[in-house]
């Protein structure tokens, strides 16, 4: 009854027993998977090509297509390929991976939505000073600390998890490597260093959350006093996309973990999960592409571009 996850594999939970459902499954989700990681770096493309697009919101924006790419990336190309193997075993060291990289990219993504409401806010509320506030230095420096704060809890997360031994069935009640999925099959009784970070990454969510909530009121109070109709629309309009962006990161990972983990789960509880780690990465690119006026000129002016050069070069 030791720990024997050295020599044995974790198998995830597919969405189906069926073969036919599960090759369905993987077209469904492969198909899900290339639209979101084409359109987040698509993204990531015109934010860097396109010198209009050079503003504290795009390279904030920039960051978070990668974070979205990363996170997707993290746990659909593995359940494809178990779709369409019938091989839903990973081994331990890919199993650490996961719950590192997914509490990674969601822990960094957490920080720069914050980050990107504090830029509405100062947008919003001392336009006067935006260029002096939001200068490239401080935009830095919240990329950094985006990307460093999601790899710290990552590695404490990870490291807490697979502390921890797993001398029973190791059939992971989900179909990625989830820390409370992990938890429900260890049969450890001392969960000190996970309990020390599900409390850092408390404080964390909730210093986000606040920063986040003072930072629409804030903004909510200043558009009300604008005199003008057009005024306030204009201003709600700059903010619409991100907040639309963080309520269904917050609501979607809300859901996925504070629900019981089952210890047989359901399709309805896969969704779920499938909802926190799939919508908001396949989700931001449309809600700032379609809405954005600025992304489409982008759009056009790379496709002019590349239609010149092909002129330039004789080509059809």
């Amino acid at each position: 009854m030791g720990n024997l996850t050295g020599s044995t594999d974790f198998c995830l939970v597919q969405f189906s027993a069926s073969q036919e459902l599960q090759w369905l499954h993987g077209a469904l989700f492969l198909l899900v998977y290339l639209g979101s990681l084409l359109g987040n770096l698509l993204i990531v493309l015109l934010v860097s090509l396109d010198r209009c697009l050079h503003t504290p919101m795009y390279f904030f924006l920039k960051h978070l297509s990668l974070l979205d790419a990363g996170l997707i990336s993290v746990t659909v190309p593995r359940l494809v390929a178990g779709s369409f193997s019938h091989r839903s075993c990973i081994p331990r060291a890919g199993c650490l991976l996961q719950v590192l990289l997914v509490i990674h990219f969601a822990g960094s993504e957490l920080f720069l939505l914050t980050a990107m409401a504090y830029d509405r806010y100062v947008a919003v509320c001392h336009p006067l000073h935006y260029e002096v506030v939001m200068g490239r230095a401080l935009c830095v420096r919240f990329a950094v600390a985006s990307w460093g704060l999601g790899g710290l809890f990552g590695s404490l997360y990870a490291g807490g998890t697979f502390s921890l031994s797993f001398c029973g069935s190791r059939r992971v009640p989900q179909f990625f490597c989830d820390v409370p999925a992990l938890l429900k099959i260890s049969c450890s009784t001392d969960h000190m260093a996970i309990s020390v970070s599900v409390a850092a990454g408390v404080v964390y969510a909730l210093f986000c959350f606040v920063s986040v909530g003072f930072s629409y009121v804030s903004i909510f109070h200043t558009v009300m006093r604008i005199p003008s109709l057009q005024g306030r629309t204009k201003a709600f309009s700059t903010c619409v996309p991100h907040l639309t962006v963080i309520t269904t990161f917050i609501v979607t990972g809300t859901a996925a973990y504070l629900k019981p983990v089952p210890d047989s789960p359901g399709l309805l509880d896969l969704l779920v999960s499938a909802l926190y780690s799939v919508l908001p990465p396949s989700l931001n690119p449309l809600i700032y592409s379609l809405r954005n006026k600025e992304i489409k000129a982008a759009l056009g002016r790379l496709r002019w571009r590349l239609s010149h050069s092909r002129l330039c070069e004789g080509r059809p």
